[in-house]
């Protein structure tokens, strides 16, 4: 499971080091999302700070394979894990996948309670971890 900030990263810089995370997803592993976490990426993607550095069609682009290669896991309300409530749906859908891993930039998801079975890192974590 990678958290919107580490795939909005990846969208912005294709050489970056969440541009290879999500490539090294793309070919090992298996992306993932729920509708909440999906359509938080899609608003967070449009958004106008981004207009300088990638497109429309782009974004439509990137939205769509991100979309069509994932598999997607339904979750009903999210339990209490994070000091963001928001973030609670990261976690919920990592759980609901059975992925273990979450791989997020954000503090309030890398300082969450341990959750047995799942596994919180950082995007340089994630890739030292896979190229390992």
């Amino acid at each position: 499971m990678i958290d919107t900030n580490v795939l909005i990263s990846a969208a912005l810089s294709a050489r970056g080091m969440p541009a290879r995370l999500v490539q090294l997803v793309l070919e090992r592993g298996v992306l993932v999302f729920s509708q909440p976490t999906f359509d938080e990426l899609k608003t967070r993607l449009y958004r106008p700070k981004f207009d300088t550095y990638i497109n429309l069609e782009l974004r439509e682009a990137v939205l769509h394979d991100l979309s069509a290669a994932a598999r997607w896991v339904a979750i009903g309300e999210p339990a209490r894990y994070c000091r963001d409530r928001s973030d609670d749906m990261f976690i919920e859908t990592a759980l609901a996948a059975r992925a273990g891993l979450v791989v997020s930039g954000d503090q309030d998801l890398l300082q969450a309670l341990p959750i047995q079975g799942l596994r919180i890192l950082n995007p340089q974590q994630a890739l030292a971890e896979a190229l390992a």
